[in-house]
């Protein structure tokens, strides 16, 4: 006799527990069975699968489902184990077990299922939250494939992510996620915690998802902080060092990101560590760093560090090609180069001991840097270049002192070869050098912008300050010629400043009282007055810097292709020559020994990572610049590869397409209300709002030199328009669906409407008390180069959307006089992204360009998303680029370039593979049975040198980078 108490589901009156206890009564044994809308109790001789199958064919449920995390399990034989617990416990009817989750269907409770599992032996982890800085996401579509593996993950039970990071509540520990993201093709580390407040991104995060309706989650917005550091290093000689680096800062405690270039020997560090404790992990990997406290010391001590390994390896190069030359070129000429004889022996015993100090002096740093590459176990391409020109020392002297334990025909020495492969491959470390200082050239003529003082005004005098003395609030002046030195606003004069070097405006701008002037740009002709307001770091032009620095900085998916090779190459090289020398040692002719040697050295000479550490960064660096120079700010390098592919283009109507001035164009009244009448209530109620059409309805009003009230009880619909009080009346002013939704009649101004909106301008209903008072027509023109842009993008095959929240004919008619064939109007704020998110199901690639708060979701949606440079800081810090001149044709230089940038990169790839690709099989001898030759070792260092000047002189073409279309 058993007895069961099931927990029930499903049952929601008594009705329905009456069915079930007449289904069971029925089953054969059962001798007592009580039924209400919570559980079952049943008494039988009986098992306990019966029962719950008897109540679920009802339609209800019954008993438990849990689904457990379990930990400890790690064969086989341990899922047997706990397998036969829950078989052997009545109350467990139907259960999987794997290694790492089990499903149980039963009576017991979650924590009595537990209890069996910890009695076995093993556990269910404790559920927590863990926080992970991602890098590599690019649009929401990757957003979208992370959000899909967290929710097919097993052990995880709710997540919120964005492109830079992502909160996980699960049952498994950090590496674990970490692995899965990593297995998408994106980077994560894990998150620190922090309460430190800095300026630099804010992310679109999804609200926290809960299974199983994790697809139903909106759209928040939520502020991810991360403190951003730049150091200087030195040491580094490949892509293997890079790796290296990375991997060593990753590792001390509040690092969050790390980026490190190799084209400018820096690493930028996301984070909130102490900055000492990273140059430590630095140093402790074999490599040196240190902070610079600005951008104006960074340069001048990146200059230097330039300019001193550009002079230490010309001179190095120059003393190893004197001695190789004439070693070589007695070679040539016919000289011996065979032990034969005792005074061979000693003539070039002395040759040998002046190599090796040739390699103890020029080649030092070849040795030194291996020997710490070794300690820490790795290896670099100066591992490369010292068993190279060891090895091929090595071997001559012990030709040199004992001649006899080698065959006649194997006594040749090669300190020629360890000589010209020092100098060669020196002098292309000089050369690279020298071309790698250029490629900053952008960002050093936007440092150079910054004037080092400022002319503070006091009541007494005026007197000459350094820039780092003024404060905000001083009254500064600044006189014609002169370059702004803050940021700040005119309280006083007027003249035209010259701000192309920031926006790439060829004209100079108009500046009188209250205007803004920003660090940099230079005055022309008057003497101006004006208060300082944005100071050090908090300029426009600091901003502009510490953008471009982060983002030539920055990897696309292309570099993180290379990383990977580069990680595994060296040593992959170094296996590859063993291979080569047995084999050679082997199955070669005689003198086997002389052939091992030469080939295996030439393999480990010829192969360059530099080359292939070198490809993208020169690119990125380079055209990160020249971006910054036609006033296109890119937020990450991943932008560009993605911009590169871009074939829709979708703008914003106000603001984007029109200059986001708009005016008053026409005022109808209705109902015995006088057009001034109509325009006093309704710029009196919109005088609080911050919204174009509002400041232009007030603009009409002071025009016209009326008198305004005050309102109350104002209400902001945001896509509809506003709400209030004005003199006791109750006013509504906004679009058709405003009117609708007040059930207010506007059909006698529908006419008038239709005549507005056909005009490309938008009306705006009036109503007073409930009834259609009038309507007003709003028009913002075009932008001055609108057409002209259009038309150029249309030139490059790329499709023009316009997206608008404005009346359908409003918005067709501002398309046609822009040339914009396809229109999507009337869209809500909150409805762009999901028209975004439309056009990409239809297999489109899209760059959104937009300027307001409402944009926002748009952007981070898109694939790409384009800020105008004067629209709202959430729609600036939700793109990937920003457009600081206010011109569309910004859009086709940013794609245009884009597109060049990532052709750059790919051919600066194509030729680091190639290279190594044909290279290292040639310098193995692969061609030996064709020609009878092997590739010499000095051919090889030569080859190898003129693979990393050919990558940086590939990069610094991107410098020459001209528009299709250049104002003039």
């Amino acid at each position: 006799m058993a007895e069961f108490t099931l927990p029930l589901g499903k049952v929601r009156c008594m009705n329905c527990a009456g069915k079930i206890k007449a289904s069971l009564t029925a089953l054969p044994g059962i001798e007592f069975a009580d039924v209400d809308t919570r559980q079952a109790v049943v008494r039988g001789d009986t098992e306990l699968l019966p029962l719950i199958e008897t109540i679920t064919a009802l339609g209800y449920e019954a008993g438990y489902k849990h689904s457990l995390p379990i930990a400890g399990l790690s064969c086989g034989k341990c899922v047997a184990k706990l397998e036969a617990a829950f078989s052997g416990n009545a109350e467990i009817y139907r259960f999987s077990v794997s290694k790492t989750q089990a499903e149980i269907s039963s009576t017991l409770s979650k924590e009595a299922v537990i209890t069996i599992i910890e009695e076995t032996g093993y556990r269910v982890p404790v559920e927590q939250t863990v926080k992970l800085a991602l890098s590599g996401l690019s649009c929401g579509k990757c957003v979208a494939k992370v959000d899909k593996a967290l929710d097919e993950h097993p052990q995880v039970t709710g997540y919120k992510t964005s492109k830079t990071q992502a909160e996980i509540t699960t049952y498994t520990d950090a590496e674990t996620l970490i692995a899965v993201i990593q297995e998408l093709g994106f980077s994560a580390q894990r998150a620190q915690d922090s309460d430190k407040h800095t300026i630099q991104t804010t992310s679109e995060i999804s609200d926290p998802v809960e299974k199983p309706s994790r697809t139903e989650a909106s759209r928040n917005r939520d502020t991810d902080t991360t403190q951003t550091t730049q150091l200087l290093l030195s040491g580094m000689t490949c892509a293997s060092c890079v790796s290296s680096v990375e991997k060593a800062i990753l590792t001390v405690p509040g690092v969050t990101g790390a980026n490190v270039n190799l084209a400018e020997r820096t690493a930028l560090i996301s984070g909130q560590a102490p900055i000492e404790d990273v140059i430590s992990a630095i140093n402790d990997a074999g490599y040196n760093a240190e902070q610079s406290e600005d951008e104006q010391s960074r340069r001048q001590r990146q200059q230097q560090q330039n300019e001193q390994t550009f002079r230490r390896h010309l001179r190095n190069a120059v003393i190893a090609l004197g001695a190789g030359i004439p070693m070589m070129a007695w070679g040539i000429f016919g000289g011996s180069m065979m032990i034969n004889s005792t005074t061979s022996q000693l003539s070039w015993g002395v040759v040998g001991l002046l190599t090796f100090i040739l390699l103890y002096t020029t080649g030092r740093h070849f040795y030194i840097n291996g020997w710490k590459a070794f300690k820490h176990h790795r290896a670099t391409m100066d591992t490369l270049v010292a068993l190279g020109t060891g090895s091929a020392w090595l071997y001559s002297m012990l030709v040199v002192i004992i001649p006899d334990i080698f065959p006649m025909q194997a006594r040749h020495v090669y300190f020629e070869a360890s000589a010209m492969i020092l100098g060669l491959i020196t002098l292309g470390h000089a050369l690279e050098a020298r071309a790698r200082s250029r490629t900053s050239k952008a960002l050093e003529q936007l440092i150079d912008l910054q004037p080092q003082t400022a002319v503070i005004v006091t009541p007494d005098s005026e007197q000459e300050v350094p820039l780092t003395d003024v404060k905000a609030g001083m009254l500064l002046r600044l006189y014609p010629g002169a370059k702004v030195p803050v940021d700040g606003t005119i309280e006083n004069g007027q003249s035209y400043l010259d701000e192309s070097m920031l926006t790439g405006e060829p004209l100079p701008a108009n500046k009188q009282q209250g205007d803004k002037l920003h660090a940099g740009t230079i005055n022309q002709d008057g003497s101006l007055l004006f208060r300082a307001e944005q100071i050090g770091n908090d300029t426009m032009l600091a901003r502009i810097i510490s953008l471009v620095r982060q983002a030539q900085s920055s990897k696309p998916a292309l570099a993180r292709l290379a990383d990977t090779i580069s990680a595994i190459f060296v040593p992959a090289v170094m296996i590859i020559a063993i291979i080569t020398a047995m084999v050679w040692y082997y199955f070669g002719p005689d003198p086997s020994s002389v052939y091992m040697l030469v080939t295996a050295t030439t393999v480990l000479i010829i192969a360059c990572p530099c080359a292939l550490g070198l490809a993208t960064p020169m690119s990125v660096t380079v055209g990160v610049g020249r971006a910054a120079e036609y006033g296109v700010l890119i937020r990450n390098a991943e932008a560009m590869q993605i911009a590169a592919s871009i074939d829709t283009v979708v703008l914003d109507k106000t603001g984007t397409l029109t200059e986001g001035k708009p005016q008053v164009i026409d005022c109808r009244s209705y109902n015995n209300t006088t057009d001034n009448h109509l325009l006093t209530l309704s710029a009196s109620l919109e005088q609080g709002s911050e919204h174009p059409l509002a400041k232009a309805i007030v603009n009409a009003a002071k025009t016209r030199e009326l008198i305004l009230s005050t309102q109350s009880e104002f209400k902001a619909m945001p896509g509809y328009g506003v709400t209030g009080t004005v003199d006791g009346h109750q006013l509504v002013l906004g679009n058709q669906k405003l009117m609708a939704l007040g059930k207010i009649d506007i059909a006698q101004a529908e006419s008038d409407a239709e005549a507005i909106a056909s005009q490309g301008a938008t009306p705006i209903y009036v109503a007073i008390d409930n009834q259609l008072a009038g309507i007003l027509g709003i028009s913002d023109p075009l932008r001055t180069d609108s057409v002209a842009a259009i038309n150029r993008l249309k030139k490059m095959k790329l499709d023009i959307v316009m997206l608008t929240g404005d009346t359908e004919t409003t918005a067709k008619a501002i398309a046609r006089l822009a040339g914009i064939d396809t229109v999507i109007a009337g869209v809500l704020p909150d409805g762009k992204a999901a028209k975004i998110a439309e056009l990409q199901q239809q297999g489109k690639r899209v760059a959104m360009v937009g300027d307001g708060i409402n944009d926002a979701p748009a952007l981070a949606q898109a694939e790409v998303g384009i800020a105008m440079g004067s629209g709202s800081d959430v729609a600036i810090e939700s793109a990937q680029m920003t457009l600081i001149r206010h011109s569309l044709h910004g859009i086709a230089d940013a794609l245009q370039l884009s597109a060049a940038t990532l052709k750059n990169m790919k051919q600066n790839l194509f030729g680091a593979f190639v290279y190594n690709t044909l290279g290292i099989p040639i310098a193995a001898g692969i061609l030996f049975p064709l020609t009878g030759t092997l590739l010499s070792p000095v051919i090889a260092g030569a080859a190898m040198a003129l693979s990393s000047i050919t990558v940086v002189s590939n990069a610094n073409r991107l410098r020459l980078f001209k528009p299709e279309h250049q104002e003039k």
